[in-house]
C-alpha cells in the first residue's frame, strides 16, 4: 500500500467526516423538553451546531424550539421506518447522533439527511400555523375562489417559510467550504428531496357551512401531509435510491448515475455514493452495532425474519410472560374496566 494511496484515503475520510458533521444539529433532540431555547446566549451552548447555525439561531431564537421538535421528529420517524431492518436508526449520546454510519455516503445517510430536512420544514411550518412565531403565520397568498368553486379561507400552512428556514439552517454547513465535494452535493440533493416529499404532497382540507350540515358554502385551505406519510415516501425513495458519482459538465460539478444504463434521478429521488455494509457484525470503526441480541420474527421470510436479521448465525428462543389487558367492559358512565391476562409467548433473539 503506497503512501500516496494512504494520503488519498485519509483525505477522503476527512472530507466524509467534514460533511457528516452537517447532521450534528440533530443532537438538539437530546435537550430536555422542559427547557426552552429562549435567549441568544443559549445558542452558543447548543451542542452540535456549527458557527453559521449558531448565528442563525441568534437571529431566530424563537424558531429553535420548533427545530428541536423537528430533530426529535426525524429520529422517531427514522426509528419507525427502520424498526425491522438490520440498521434500525439507533442513536448514541455522542456526535453524530446516529453514530459513524452517517459519516459514510450510503443510502442510510441519504435517508437521515432527507428525513431531517423534511422534519425541520414541517416543524417550523406547524409553529407558523399555530401562531407560535411572530415572524410568520398562515399563508395568506391562498385566497379567493378556486376553479372548483370553493372559497379559499382558513389557515393554509405556510410551507414556503418552513422550507426556506430548512434550506437556510440545515443546508448551511454544506454550502460553505467543501460544497463542491461529492458528499456535499449528495447531502444537498437529499436535503432537497426530503423537502420535496412535503411540497409535492400538500393536500386540500375543507369545511362545509350551511343549514343542517349542508355544504352550500365550502371553505378550504392547504395543509401539509401527516409526517408518517412523508416518512413512507422517503422510505420508498430509500429503497429505490440511485448510486451516483461526481462528474464535471462544463464548469459545473454534478452527480450522475454510476451505471450509465440507469435513468437519471429526479429532484425527489435519493442518491448515494457508497454501498452500505451488511450491518450483520459489530464494527466499531464504521459505527455498525451488528444484530446480535435483536428480536426477530421466526415465521417471516422478510428482512425482519430470523434468517435474514441474524445473518445466518441462528437465534435463541425463550418463553417470556407478557401481560395484556383483556375482558374489557364498558361501564355507564363513562369508563372501561379491563382485567389483566398473563400469557407465555416465544421470543427470538439473534445469536
Amino acid at each position: 500500500m503506497t503512501s500516496e494511496y494512504l494520503l488519498r484515503s485519509l483525505l477522503m475520510l476527512i472530507l466524509a467526516l467534514f460533511s457528516a458533521n452537517a447532521s450534528n444539529w440533530l443532537f438538539l433532540a437530546k435537550l430536555s423538553s422542559v427547557g426552552s431555547i429562549s435567549e441568544e446566549e443559549t445558542c452558543e451552548r447548543l451542542k452540535g451546531l456549527v458557527q453559521k447555525q449558531v448565528q442563525i439561531c441568534k437571529r431566530n431564537v424563537e424558531v429553535m424550539d420548533a427545530v428541536r421538535r423537528g430533530a426529535q421528529l426525524a429520529i422517531d420517524e427514522c426509528q419507525y421506518q427502520f424498526r425491522n431492518r438490520r440498521w434500525n436508526c439507533s442513536t448514541v449520546d455522542t456526535l453524530p447522533i446516529f453514530g459513524k454510519v452517517v459519516a459514510q455516503g450510503t443510502r442510510e445517510a441519504a435517508f437521515v439527511y432527507a428525513i431531517s430536512s423534511a422534519s425541520v420544514a414541517l416543524a417550523v411550518t406547524r409553529a407558523c400555523s399555530s401562531g407560535e412565531l411572530e415572524k410568520c403565520g398562515c399563508d395568506r397568498n391562498v385566497h379567493g375562489i378556486s376553479p372548483e368553486g370553493f372559497q379559499w379561507s382558513g389557515c393554509s400552512d405556510n410551507i414556503a417559510y418552513g422550507v426556506a428556514f430548512s434550506q437556510s439552517f440545515v443546508d448551511v454547513r454544506e454550502r460553505g467550504k467543501g460544497s463542491s465535494s461529492s458528499r456535499a452535493l449528495m447531502n444537498l440533493h437529499n436535503n432537497e428531496a426530503g423537502r420535496k416529499a412535503i411540497l409535492n404532497n400538500m393536500r386540500v382540507e375543507c369545511k362545509c357551512h350551511g343549514v343542517s350540515g349542508s355544504c352550500e358554502v365550502k371553505t378550504c385551505w392547504k395543509a401539509m401531509p401527516p409526517f408518517r406519510k412523508v416518512g413512507n415516501i422517503i422510505k420508498e425513495k430509500f429503497d429505490g435510491a440511485t448510486e451516483v458519482e461526481q462528474r464535471k459538465i462544463g464548469t459545473t460539478k454534478v452527480l450522475v448515475p454510476k451505471n450509465s444504463q440507469f435513468k437519471p434521478h429526479t429532484e425527489e429521488d435519493l442518491v448515494y455514493l457508497d454501498p452500505s455494509p451488511d450491518f450483520c457484525d459489530q464494527d466499531p470503526r464504521s459505527g455498525v452495532l451488528g444484530t446480535t441480541g435483536r428480536y426477530c420474527n421466526k415465521t417471516s421470510k422478510a428482512i425482519d425474519g430470523c434468517e435474514l436479521m441474524c445473518c445466518g448465525r441462528g437465534f435463541h428462543t425463550e418463553e417470556v410472560e407478557v401481560v395484556d389487558r383483556c375482558s374489557c367492559k364498558f361501564h355507564w358512565c363513562c369508563y372501561v374496566k379491563c382485567k389483566q391476562c398473563h400469557k407465555m409467548v416465544e421470543m427470538h433473539t439473534c445469536r
